[in-house]
């Protein structure tokens, strides 16, 4: 099958700056892909590459199949979401949506009766007579999100789309666009530097650090097999464990990983396990957090709500599956 988007050893210059570093990548057809890292890391221009606004410096780009280096924005079937929404403020919402197919020469009655569809899509029917400044930031994000979908793009680059969004709010839009894009069957390619967005939503997940990608795969790949310390460091914040304590545990002289909430605490520092000692906790609402000293490193457990709790100070055993531990690619 043809690939929605193909980077073949893509690269992007900024004098000196290797923003991004050959990188090569297949997006799936239908599929809901994350790129996901810090700022700086190359994700975004990856998704200005993909939309046009920016061109390579070596490589080359294909979406489905055909060379998209050097065609200009308009000619790519694709669209933008963008974090600010960038809605015209002396627009009412119904011509907003349809601003694209006005562009594009659709007439009034059908680019109007497409809006309504796509404002309905995102569960705004009614709306259209409404300007962007009377609507919250939850509603404008959807308009965005409807002139998007207007013009029917074969892929749909959503730059951020939600930061500007409270949590509770965040996490609705979550669910729903990840149901919208299981309903349309449309190619979602998402940038985020918020782990909890692209492992709750996306298909598959790129991991990016300056200006490549340090893994690809499932969220479960990502979150739990790491292959590299800075994977496990930025994804959940798993704790990274040094060689020596590694090779005790498995036989194996690598760097590896252990969730937090993988690790048991038992209140008297006796019997088989880790020593460590309570430096400091948490309190997160559903769970605390401990940090602990152990062996001269740090390590971090979650503690769920409700479980007894040593004091900071304390002397504590660490427990763990062993089938936990997971060993990385990256060598000692």
């Amino acid at each position: 099958m043809t690939p929605a988007v193909s980077f073949k050893k893509v690269s992007r210059h900024f004098g000196s700056v290797r923003a991004v570093d050959a990188v090569d990548l297949d997006i799936v057809a239908g599929e809901f892909f994350a790129m996901l890292g810090p700022s700086g890391s190359g994700k975004t221009t990856c998704l200005r590459l993909i939309a046009g606004f920016e061109q390579p410096t070596g490589g080359a780009i294909e979406i489905f199949g055909e060379r998209a280096d050097g065609v200009p924005p308009y000619r790519r079937n694709v669209n933008t979401v963008f974090q600010d929404y960038a809605l015209f403020p002396h627009l009412n919402v119904l011509d907003n949506v349809a601003y694209g197919l006005m562009v594009k020469g659709i007439g009034k009655p059908e680019r109007q009766k497409a809006a309504e569809e796509a404002l309905a899509l995102v569960r705004l029917p009614g709306y259209g007579a409404r300007k962007p400044g009377q609507l919250s930031g939850g509603q404008r994000q959807r308009v965005a999100l409807a002139r998007a979908l207007v013009n029917r793009p074969k892929v749909l680059l959503l730059d951020e789309p939600l930061g500007a969004l409270d949590l509770k709010l965040r996490e609705n839009m979550q669910e729903e666009l990840k149901t919208l894009q299981k309903a349309l069957g449309i190619t979602f390619v998402f940038v985020t530097h918020d782990q909890g967005e692209a492992l709750s939503m996306a298909d598959r997940v790129a991991v990016f650090n300056d200006g490549r990608i340090m893994q690809i795969g499932s969220p479960q790949e990502i979150y739990q097999k790491p292959r590299s310390r800075f994977v496990a460091d930025f994804v959940g914040s798993s704790n990274v464990l040094p060689p020596d304590f590694v090779q005790r545990w498995s036989g194996q002289n690598r760097w590896g990983s252990l969730r937090p909430e993988s690790i048991r605490i038992a209140r008297q520092a006796a019997g088989e396990g880790v020593p460590a000692r309570v430096v400091a906790m948490n309190y997160l609402g559903s769970a605390t957090r401990l940090a602990l000293d152990v062996e001269g490193f740090r390590l971090h457990a979650i503690v769920p709500a409700g479980s007894s709790l040593p004091e900071t100070g304390d002397a504590v055993m660490l427990t763990f599956n062993r089938e936990h531990l997971h060993v990385m690619d990256e060598p000692a």
